[in-house]
């Protein structure tokens, strides 16, 4: 194998690495359960939020020349650029992802062990300890693709891959004959492709890529169509590897309902099928699997927080940012796992297609001739029915108030496929139709 070749696999590693955290452990298992017999269908739709948009996130700031999210989004304007930047890096980081790391890797791996009495005791000294191991790796990001691509990610691997084995050597049943959730029955894809929105992986796509960038660079990879071909070549090995674990994770979800009920999270899913498979000492393994998995994705994440924030905020250095952010999540995920997967559902239901939007409008940006009014109506569109979105994902006491209701029930009749979540596409397309059609009445004036 040539340098090139063992660079693109090194790199593809250590992407896959950051990606595969928390919520991608549990979310596919539980999505594989509630699909049932109809896993197949919801397994395309999740395969094409939680990996194929990542990818194409990853490629795009690869070929955007852009440093960082920042500079990507402010071609819509500076505010925008400085909101959009902001709000994406506190939901990945210590607001939500960084915290449910740390949380996930708790209940998944620890719970069962700890009498309910001690959870909250417990649960702080775990993510004490939690959070000064990732802080002591986020130290020296240099490093990260040594620690992540060489070290972590292939700890977590031989050990997620006994799991996978077994389901496969041993199911628990035929997944193809498994009851399906009503809300599987007739939108099992929108179902399974909303349920990628929940790995958050489109979002930290364009967080990543500052560090795969620059992972890149260290390598003296400084031409931009290099760097490009690096990112798309390495962000293949990211593709199969993640196909491949999602798909065996939802398969084994499904399969599981021969033997067990269903579930009420991912986590308790994983729990009942590693002491399935291995009693005690599966819930070891599987307490092992998550701590390194969640660990890995918290590294990725304090890094890219701080490394960002020291550029938008030079007068504070990066050891500063990242005790900031390491010390904060720290509090946050001593709130419990379920608070912060309700807050987080509305954010990420506006920022998502803000990000898909802004990742398609990159590799099209030649058609339009890279025209900024484009960008701007285009986002200004998705802006407002995702808002809308959000507002319909929110806790009751906000979504069922007589002003939300009277907008959601007049959007969800006027908007096509707005009932399935997926209302912000026709608004990106009319958006960009419209901007360009402004484009063009301004060059036809000049």
């Amino acid at each position: 194998m040539n340098k090139k070749s063992k660079d693109y696999l090194i790199i593809g590693s250590m992407l896959f690495g950051l990606f595969f955290g928390a919520g991608n452990l549990i979310f596919p298992v539980y999505l594989g359960q509630e699909a049932g017999a109809k896993f197949l269908i919801a397994m395309v739709g999740f395969l094409m939020a939680a990996v194929g948009l990542p990818i194409l996130g990853t490629v795009a700031m690869g070929i955007s020349d852009s440093d960082g999210v920042q500079s990507l989004s402010g071609k819509i304007n500076k505010k925008f650029g400085l909101f959009f930047t902001v709000a994406l890096y506190l939901t990945i980081g210590p607001f939500f992802a960084l915290p449910r790391t740390a949380t996930v890797a708790f209940e998944v791996g620890l719970r069962s062990f700890v009498s309910p009495e001690k959870n909250s005791m417990v649960l702080l000294i775990f993510t004490i300890i939690y959070f000064i191991v990732a802080f002591l790796f986020a130290r020296k990001p240099t490093k990260i693709m040594v620690w992540v691509g060489k070290v972590l990610n292939p700890i977590f691997l031989v050990l997620l891959s006994v799991l996978i084995i077994m389901a496969f050597i041993s199911p628990m049943g035929n997944a193809f004959e498994q009851s399906i959730q009503p809300n599987y029955l007739s939108n099992s894809f929108g179902q399974g492709f909303i349920g990628g929105y929940n790995t958050m992986d489109a979002l930290a796509s364009l967080a990543f890529s500052v560090i795969v960038i620059s992972s890149i660079k260290n390598l003296g990879i400084e031409d931009p169509s290099e760097i490009a071909k690096y990112t798309l070549k390495s962000g293949i090995v990211t593709l199969i590897l993640m196909s491949l674990i999602y798909g065996s994770l939802i398969f084994m979800g499904a399969s599981s309902l021969g033997k067990v009920s269903l579930a009420e999270n991912g986590g308790v899913a994983l729990n009942q099928i590693a002491h399935y498979y291995f009693g005690v000492p599966g819930q070891i393994l599987l307490a092992i699997i998550v701590t390194v998995a969640c660990l890995k994705t918290a590294v990725g994440l304090i890094t890219a927080c701080s490394e960002t924030f020291t550029k938008m905020y030079p007068k504070l250095s990066y050891f500063q940012f990242i005790c900031i952010i390491t010390g904060f999540s720290f509090l946050v995920s001593n709130v419990g796992l379920n608070l912060i997967l309700d807050l987080s559902l509305p954010v990420l239901v506006f920022l998502y297609p803000l990000a898909i939007v802004l990742i398609a409008l990159v590799f099209i940006s030649k058609v339009f001739n890279e025209d900024l009014t484009v960008w701007r109506v285009t986002m200004l569109f998705t802006g407002v029915i995702s808002f809308v979105d959000a507002l319909k994902s929110t806790p009751e006491i906000i979504s069922k108030s007589n002003i939300v209701l009277s907008v959601t029930e007049i959007y969800d009749n006027v908007m096509p496929l707005a009932e399935f979540g997926f209302g912000w596409i026709l608004a990106a397309v009319i958006g960009f139709i419209v901007g360009v059609f402004i484009s063009k009445l301004k060059v036809n004036k000049t």
